[in-house]
């Protein structure tokens, strides 16, 4: 999630703790509008998003995609 923090910071100039809440709030509509079982994989796909996998948000946003079937 830091990476998608970062990202919409540097695209938007919002301040930190803007560009979290407005992270959390996308993330929460999703989760809440998706099917139960994707919903609970976005959580998943946020956490192996770090340096040590070298995952990034294309990364996330990609299995998202795949996980809705539009590949």
């Amino acid at each position: 999630m830091n990476e998608l923090v970062k990202l919409l910071k540097e695209k938007t100039g919002l301040a930190d703790d803007q560009a979290k809440q407005a992270v959390e709030t996308v993330l929460g509509f999703l989760k809440e509008k998706l099917p139960a079982p994707i919903g609970a994989q976005i959580d998943g796909l946020l956490s192996g998003m770090t340096a040590d996998t070298g995952k990034s948000v294309g990364d996330a946003a990609q299995g998202i995609i795949d996980l809705l079937g539009k590949k």
